[in-house]
C-alpha cells in the first residue's frame, strides 16, 4: 500500500540520509523523496511516499523515524485528507512548426507552461497530481521526449491544523 508521510526535521546536514538509510534497512521502498525549507529556517520538512506491505510495517518505521535524534515529527498523510501535487519539467523534440503548435494545444489543454523553445525543442512546466502528469506523458507518447525532471509528490494536509500541530496518539 502506498502511504504518504510527512517529516519534520532538524535543518542539519546528514539528516536526509539517515531517513532514507533507516527506511532502505527495512525494505521499505521510497517511490519519492524531497526535502525543503520550512516556515521556521531551523525545520526542514521532507516529504516522503513509500509503499509498504501492510499498516503494521508503516507504523514500526514511523515509530523508528520519530526515534531519530534529528526528527521532531513524523505524521502519516494518509490518515486525515491532504493535498499532493508534484512538478514536471519535460523536454520534447519536434520536426515541424505544425508539431511545435500541436505541442502548445496540448500544453494549453493541460494548463502546462511552455518555459523554453529551441529550434527544435521545447520545454513544458506542469503542476498538478501524479494522474494529471502521466496523463500528459500519456498523450506526449507520439513525440520524441528527449529528456523528464520530476520532484516527486509534496504534500500538506488539509484544514488548518498544520503538521507540527497534528498530535501523535
Amino acid at each position: 500500500m502506498r502511504q504518504h508521510l510527512a517529516l519534520l526535521v532538524d535543518n542539519k546536514p546528514g539528516v536526509l540520509t539517515h531517513v532514507a538509510g533507516l527506511l532502505s534497512r527495512r525494505a521499505i521502498n521510497i517511490e519519492y523523496i524531497n526535502a525543503g525549507y520550512t516556515e521556521d529556517a531551523d525545520v526542514t520538512r521532507i516529504n516522503i511516499v513509500v509503499t509498504v506491505e501492510d499498516r503494521w510495517e508503516l507504523d514500526q518505521a514511523v515509530f523508528q523515524l520519530a526515534k531519530l535524534i534529528d526528527v521532531i515529527k513524523v505524521v502519516t498523510l494518509d490518515d486525515n485528507p491532504f493535498v499532493s501535487y508534484e512538478l514536471a519539467m519535460i523536454k520534447v523534440l519536434y520536426k515541424t512548426a505544425k508539431e511545435r503548435m500541436d505541442l502548445s494545444n496540448l500544453a494549453e489543454l493541460f494548463h502546462a507552461k511552455i518555459v523554453d523553445v529551441g529550434k527544435n525543442s521545447l520545454m513544458l512546466r506542469l503542476t498538478g497530481t501524479e494522474e494529471h502528469v502521466e496523463a500528459l506523458l500519456q498523450m506526449l507518447d507520439e513525440y520524441t521526449i528527449l529528456e523528464i525532471a520530476r520532484t516527486g509528490q509534496i504534500s500538506l494536509s488539509r484544514g488548518e491544523t498544520a503538521v507540527k500541530g497534528v498530535q501523535i496518539l
